[in-house]
């Protein structure tokens, strides 16, 4: 694989031997590790953000008032999500939990492609967008079935054994991360000794705060983005470029 021409070696190199020196590593990953997978970046230009205003499409506030707001949003999101596969990022990474260095996967991500890749221990912090539940019996759905059926048109989806209204299992705004992924991603941040952090820009909080955390408690950070990140001088070394091309190169895999 060739590395694009704004990555300098010097830095890989660098990273190479941080990584070959650890014995417990995480992953700390944001949406520009599926960009390459062909989803958007949400808050990027001309991603999701800029056609449909948040406040109105996407608080737990708005769903509740009207489901069909989300999930007109969501019909967009199911044909992108579904076409989706994971890159040599996400197998990286999977291959490195294989080989007993990385201790975990803590993403931002809703797209399951962590898991589609072969990660086992992955710690969703804004939840999985291919699962949902009944707002009123609370029956669980897992897969793909409901967002081919939102693509096809059903706007809200419905419940097969109530007909209620179902709610995809992605955090919204102002809706509470769950407190049992957020503490099991902290005890993971501060027992790690090397932590990349990949395709954030670590802007969003609290999460934002877990390469603090495991930089606190001694660990290395290595942040990978294609642009800056609002915390590069956390960084024991930062690679600027595609974490398709960069991760799989300073793995080695």
């Amino acid at each position: 694989m060739v590395l694009s021409e704004m990555v300098d070696t010097k830095f890989i190199e660098e990273t190479r031997k941080l990584v070959g020196d650890a014995t417990r590593i995480t992953a700390y990953t944001g949406a520009g590790i599926s960009v390459d997978s062909g989803i958007p970046d949400f808050r990027s230009e001309g991603g999701l953000w800029e056609r449909y205003d948040p406040h109105e499409y996407a608080t737990l506030d708005s769903f509740l008032a009207d489901p069909s707001k989300f999930w007109t949003m969501g019909q967009e999101l199911a044909e992108v999500i579904l076409k989706a596969k994971p890159n040599y990022a996400h197998k990286a990474l999977a291959r490195l939990e294989d080989d007993g260095k990385l201790a975990g996967v803590i993403t931002l991500n809703i797209d399951n492609l962590h898991q589609s890749a072969g990660s086992k221990n992955v710690i969703e912090l804004h939840g999985n967008y291919l699962r949902a539940y009944c707002l009123d019996c609370r029956h669980e759905f897992i897969g793909n079935d409901i967002h081919r059926r939102v693509a096809k048109g059903e706007i809200p989806p419905h419940c097969d054994k109530c007909g209620g209204i179902l709610k995809s299992e992605a955090i919204l705004f102002n809706e509470p991360l769950p407190e049992e992924a957020m503490e099991k991603a902290i005890e993971l941040s501060r027992s790690t000794d090397l932590m990349l952090v990949v395709g954030t820009s670590l802007s969003v909080y609290p999460a934002a705060f877990l390469p603090q955390i495991a930089k606190n408690s001694g660990a290395k950070i290595i942040l990978i983005n294609l642009k800056g990140s609002n915390r590069d001088d956390l960084a024991d070394v930062v690679l600027r470029g595609k974490a398709s091309e960069i991760v799989p190169e300073i793995l080695r895999i």
